[in-house]
C-alpha cells in the first residue's frame, strides 16, 4: 500500500488548486485515509474502467503503461522537485489518458521516486 500523508495532500492541493479533477482525486485519497491504490481503484471504476487486479498491482501497471510519457526529459526535473503541475497539463493533451487518474498516477510516481520509476527507460538510452 502506498500511503499519502495529509501534509503531502496539502502540498498537491496548493500545486493543483486550479484543477477540479485533481481536487476530486485528492479529496478521495483523503477519504481513503491516504491509501493511494484504494483511491485510484475507486476513481478507475468511476471512469468506467474495470480493473481486474489487486489495487497495488493495478496502479503500478497503469503508471508503467504511461512511463514513456511521464519520464520525458522536459518534465523529469519538475518531477524530481516534487512538482506535477506541468505533467498534469501535458497529460490533459492526451485523449487516451484517463484524466481523473492523472493525480494518483503522478503521486505514485513521486512516491516511487522519479529516477527509480524512470530507470528502465534510462537504461535503454
Amino acid at each position: 500500500m502506498t500511503t499519502v500523508t495529509s501534509q503531502e495532500i496539502a502540498q498537491f492541493r496548493s500545486q493543483l488548486a486550479d484543477n477540479p479533477e485533481a481536487m476530486e482525486a485528492l479529496d478521495l485519497i483523503e477519504d481513503c485515509e491516504g491509501d493511494l491504490e484504494d483511491a485510484a481503484m475507486t476513481l478507475a471504476i468511476k471512469a468506467g474502467q474495470e480493473p481486474e487486479r489487486a489495487n497495488s498491482e493495478w496502479l503500478d501497471a497503469l503508471a508503467r503503461k504511461w512511463r514513456a510519457v511521464i519520464c520525458q526529459e522536459e518534465f523529469r526535473d519538475n518531477l524530481l522537485d516534487g512538482s506535477v503541475k506541468e505533467m498534469m497539463k501535458h497529460l490533459k493533451t492526451m485523449p487516451t489518458f484517463p484524466q481523473i487518474l492523472a493525480t494518483p498516477v503522478l503521486i505514485y510516481v513521486l512516491k516511487q521516486g522519479a529516477n527509480n520509476f524512470c530507470e528502465p527507460l534510462d537504461l535503454l538510452k
